[in-house]
């Protein structure tokens, strides 16, 4: 019984991007307590967060994410964005279709409404800041326990 991992990662040693700053996710399968990367999905990026970019690169903007980058650009965005999608845009539901078949998400912090849409379809999110190997054999143990307590419990009503 194996399943998916995604990871938000910038060097594929590290959690250290946010949710929505990820361009790719590194994803992993798991088949009991072992875990190996199998691929790496970019995020699909929309006509909206090209320009956006662009514009913020055509202003001095260091990397064109705005002021979230850590340039120091401030290009009219007032809520404090960094992510590659623009201001105000928040998060988009693209990136959750792009993991709907993955158990968990794991980036070092991700916004409320996009919580909640992968809450809808039963993915669980978790949000920490460590190498990957550390968190993936974390989670995998927290998951291989529950998978066992289910099992036992299924083999005891029958």
């Amino acid at each position: 019984m194996g399943y998916r991992i995604a990871v938000a990662t910038s060097d594929g040693l590290n959690i250290d991007l946010h949710f929505g700053s990820a361009q790719q996710f590194e994803i992993y399968s798991v088949e009991g307590l072992d875990f190996y990367k199998i691929e790496t999905r970019n995020v699909p990026v929309s006509q909206e967060q090209q320009y956006s970019y662009a514009r913020n690169v055509e202003a001095g903007c260091g990397n064109g994410l705005g002021p979230g980058d850590g340039s120091g650009c401030n290009s009219g965005c007032n809520s404090g964005c960094g992510s590659r999608n623009g201001c105000g845009g928040g998060e988009k539901s693209e990136s959750v279709e792009l993991l709907s078949d993955c158990r968990s998400v794991v980036c070092k912090k991700i916004g409320r409404n996009i919580l909640k849409q992968f809450e809808r379809k039963a993915i669980s999110v978790f949000d920490v800041e460590l190498p990957i190997k550390e968190a993936l054999s974390k989670i995998v143990s927290y998951y291989y326990k529950i998978d066992e307590r289910k099992l036992n419990f299924k083999n005891q009503e029958e």
